[in-house]
């Protein structure tokens, strides 16, 4: 967008408007699904997905990059047809296998999304449901 301005003497001046400062920010979420089946990936992913973008405020426009991780007992649906579902149409999305840690909780998708957002941004990280174990110290934010 360009500005323009006049000076002291009546010239014209074009200058650029670069908006509020921003920055890059990467939040982190996670969710357990019900079962391993399309629907019930599917929709803990959307759940997990609108969370984020609402506590963040975020819009497409402002999303880099998206990364989404599955336990091994998740292979019915990739969770990035979920967020295609949502809008984010534009946004690089990228599905991958979390490391099978004995003993881990079962059935999890995890995500870390990056977005610009200004300078005084707080990141809101979302941990839905049982996932919300994941990370207990982030429970109180919620």
């Amino acid at each position: 967008m360009r500005v323009v301005t006049q000076n002291r003497n009546g010239d014209i001046e074009l200058g650029r408007y670069e908006g509020p400062p921003q920055r890059l920010f990467a939040v982190r979420g996670a969710v357990q699904a019900a079962a391993n089946e399309p629907d019930a990936i599917l929709e803990a992913t959307e759940d997990l997905m609108r969370g984020l973008i609402e506590r963040n405020q975020i819009e497409p426009a402002a999303m880099v990059s998206c990364l989404f991780t599955t336990t091994d007992d998740l292979d019915a649906e990739f969770p990035a047809v979920a967020a295609r579902g949502l809008g984010l149409t534009a946004v690089p999305l990228l599905c991958c296998r979390e490391i099978p840690v004995p003993g881990s909780m079962p059935r999890v998708i995890r995500v870390m999304l990056h977005f610009y957002a200004p300078l005084g941004h707080e990141p809101a990280h979302v941990y839905v449901g049982e996932a919300q174990k994941l990370r207990a110290y982030l429970e109180a934010a919620q």
